[in-house]
């Protein structure tokens, strides 16, 4: 466990993480402040970051069991321990670790006797599992148990459908969130005739990320929501005549950042602000580009076409398909 002093800065905003500690494979924490803050400040940004902490951070699990040998879910097999039922909770329970994007297959194949652990599923490359020790079964007898499994990556929770498919196939509920708490505490103090806050942020990880990376990943999903806001057409619209309609503009890059008014250091923190989550890209393209660590349209214009060449499967179609989006074929020269 790390624990640090707690300094407040008299002028700079800053954070600082101030404990840390690991309780278990499965439970991470942390404990950040960000001061100093205005009255009121505190409790604003508070409550917006437990709320991304908390429904906005994606996580992996998984998502659906199918078996063959399984006439439903309630049934129990000769041999195995636990009933089918207790197996999928198990499953649910499992704490996995990806950058993956879309769904992915992985099985189970066991021969008993033994106990099933998460070090049995076979994993596709890009997943990984944080507790190898987790219990999924314990079979009896020289029995197989074969499971085929489906893993998403997603945000929040998905309860599971009560009409399962007829092929053995069941749904499990899925909680995405790799974030298992977070709560948020404000300490006042007088600095001179000012009143000042500082801001207490504690998060509890399930061990597929760790707080720290927890509070960088909301920080970046709240700017994201607010970047549209910074640049929003200014439009002198006429409210008086009611048969002029007015169509709101879609939110474009090319048409703001390129102007020759910005200046080159403007322009370049704008574009860091920016991520390529908001370009409408295709899921092949967009998942391309973040294995290949391009987060920030300023990242992505500072590749030419022979690096975004060397992406693995990308191809020459795609590099067409964002010059295309952008509409700044010079940026890629």
């Amino acid at each position: 466990m790390i624990r640090e002093k707690v300094k407040v800065s008299a002028r700079t905003l800053q954070w600082k993480c101030v404990e840390s500690r690991v309780d278990s494979k499965r439970l991470y924490y942390g404990r950040f402040i960000l001061s100093p803050l205005r009255k009121g400040q505190a409790d604003t940004i508070g409550i917006a970051m437990r709320r991304i902490l908390l429904g906005e951070i994606e996580g992996t699990c998984i998502t659906r069991a199918k078996s063959e040998k399984i006439p439903h879910e309630y049934s129990t097999i000769v041999g195995i321990q636990e009933s089918i039922h207790e197996i999928l909770m198990n499953l649910k329970e499992i704490v996995l670790k990806s950058n993956l994007y879309g769904t992915r297959d992985a099985s189970i194949c066991f021969k008993g006797p033994g106990y099933v652990t998460a070090q049995d599923i076979i994993l596709p490359p890009s997943v990984e599992i944080v507790d190898n020790t987790q219990h999924i079964a314990n079979l009896t007898e020289p029995i197989n148990l074969c499971i085929e499994l489906q893993i998403e990556r997603k945000r929040g929770y998905r309860i599971k459908t009560l009409n399962n498919i007829q092929d053995g196939s069941y749904t499990i509920d899925a909680v995405f969130m790799p974030v298992r708490n977070a709560n948020h505490s404000i300490h006042s103090y007088v600095n001179g005739n000012e009143k000042q806050e500082i801001l207490f942020l504690e998060i509890w990880t399930n061990g597929s990320l760790t707080p720290k990376e927890a509070l960088y990943e909301a920080s970046r999903n709240l700017i994201d929501l607010f970047i549209p806001f910074l640049h929003a057409e200014e439009e002198n619209l006429n409210f008086e005549n009611n048969q002029h309609k007015v169509t709101l503009p879609l939110f474009t890059f090319h048409d703001r950042l390129l102007k020759d008014k910005l200046r080159k250091n403007k322009k370049e923190i704008a574009l860091k602000s920016i991520f390529i989550d908001q370009l409408e890209l295709s899921p092949r393209i967009y998942n391309c580009l973040k294995k290949s660590n391009i987060h920030t349209l300023l990242e992505l214009l500072n590749k030419s076409q022979e690096d975004l060449m060397k992406i693995e499967h990308f191809r020459v179609e795609d590099v067409k398909n964002i010059l295309n989006i952008l509409q700044i074929e010079k940026h890629f020269a």
